[in-house]
């Protein structure tokens, strides 16, 4: 299969998007080849400077970004909306919908082998640049992801159920392979860095505290953590094996409202996990009924197994001095 022929096999994709999601696994394909290449391509990994919120970008973060903004000119998008972009691009003036992505997702594990992705959100464009993202997230119409991994996935949901696709390396297509994915319920795993443990608020150290306790611990069960720092990596694994992946806010200078970028990363992995079964939350509340204040807005995020996802809940739902006294009692990493 050549190069501008069909990417992705059209199974229940709407007709008025698959030009869209085509175009999106054509780069995606691309981008995949380039990172089986690894050093053999060049060094994707260095830094080659900072994007509007001060984050390092790498040579394949802009690589990918500018990919997919010339493949979607072609397409019914009108307005572009990267995580690599200081502000909203105009791709097409009649075009139907607003695509907000992050072109490399984990770009920093690009030089260790990890699977890294492009993350993506499509909205009904409205006249409004920024309008057309700065919305309730739960108005997008579609949302996804692909993953470039041992296997090459797209990931994705038209508000129907979730699609998983694999790309085919003997066709060069994505063909699907699971209709309607839902998250496993029953999981002994929890992601978050653990390094940032004395920087998290005390519901969320209570929260770890009883899940490292085990079998011995008031969740009387052992449990696995894992990190791998790449939010699609962390989302796949969910959404294969269950589990929950945290990343709280916490007192640092620049986490104090999250880390992770609302428009680009939370809306839409929350939307896919939602219909997938799981919840996704700020801790406390629902992300899809929540608004962006500005394109590069970030937040706490939380999501995962729906029961584990409520648990946290409760945990910021108890009054101050109840966490103190579990969190007094029960903190394991005191010395």
């Amino acid at each position: 299969m050549t190069e501008g022929s069909v990417a992705v096999a059209p199974d229940r994709i709407p007709e008025d998007l698959f030009p869209v999601i085509n175009a999106l696994c054509e780069v995606g394909r691309s981008l995949s080849r380039t990172i089986a290449r690894g050093p053999l391509g060049g060094s994707l990994g260095h830094s080659v400077g900072e994007n509007s919120d001060g984050d390092s970008q790498k040579a394949l973060d802009v690589m990918a970004d500018e990919a997919f903004a010339e493949a979607l000119t072609k397409t019914a998008v009108r307005w572009y909306a990267s995580e690599e972009q200081d502000s909203v691009v105009a791709l097409g003036p009649q075009g139907r919908y607003a695509l907000a992505i992050d072109p490399l997702d984990g770009s920093s594990n690009i030089d260790v082998n990890v699977s890294i992705g492009t993350i993506f959100s499509i909205f009904e464009a409205k006249e409004g640049a920024d309008e057309s993202f700065l919305r309730p997230a739960s108005e997008q119409v579609a949302a996804g992801y692909i993953i470039y991994g041992p296997q090459t996935a797209l990931v994705v949901t038209f508000g129907q159920g979730v699609l998983h696709y694999v790309l085919d390396p003997e066709t060069n297509e994505f063909l699907l392979v699971r209709d309607g994915v839902e998250i496993p319920t029953n999981s002994s795993e929890f992601a978050i860095n653990a390094s940032n443990y004395r920087h998290w608020a005390k519901p969320v150290r209570a929260y770890i505290d009883d899940c490292l306790a085990g079998s011995t611990g008031p969740r009387e069960k052992n449990f696995n953590m894992r990190w791998v720092a790449s939010l699609v990596a962390e989302t796949h694994r969910i959404i294969s094996r269950g589990g929950i992946f945290l990343y709280p806010s916490d007192e640092r200078e620049g986490y104090r409202h999250g880390r992770l970028r609302m428009v680009y990363e939370c809306a839409p992995i929350a939307f896919l996990i939602e219909q997938a079964g799981g919840k996704a939350t700020n801790g406390t509340d629902r992300i899809l009924a929540q608004t962006a204040s500005e394109l590069h807005a970030r937040t706490p995020f939380i999501f995962g197994t729906s029961v584990k996802v409520d648990r946290v809940a409760a945990y910021f739902d108890l009054p101050d001095e109840e966490v103190s006294a579990l969190f007094g009692n029960r903190g394991l990493f005191r010395a």
